[in-house]
């Protein structure tokens, strides 16, 4: 295998893989942005510290995954994370309107 084909495929997969994460990032943001909106109307007025120790269990637990194993289900997990987020976005909106009324 040349050289150049070797660097011609790996700019190319990076290419796939950069997209397929911005669109999977798109959507999770969206989601997050759309559950923190109904979180708050949901806890307007209400003790949450027992939320915020499991959200920061799962930020520690998160940041402890070792790199190899973070890479190895990037791949594997953005078709399926995209979808979830989609759905997540659309349930808290749902959550945001009822606790709105």
């Amino acid at each position: 295998m040349r050289i150049k084909d070797f660097f011609k495929n790996a700019f190319s997969d990076m290419k796939e893989s950069t997209k397929s994460q911005h669109e999977t990032d798109k959507a999770e943001f969206q989601a997050v942005k759309a559950e923190s909106k109904a979180n708050f109307e949901e806890n307007r007025g209400h003790n949450t510290y027992a939320k915020a120790k499991a959200d920061a269990k799962k930020s520690w637990d998160d940041a402890h995954m070792s790199p190899s194993e973070r890479t190895a289900k990037i791949r594997e997990e953005n078709a399926a994370r995209t979808t979830a987020a989609n759905e997540r976005t659309d349930a808290a909106n749902a959550r945001y309107e009822a606790a709105k009324k």
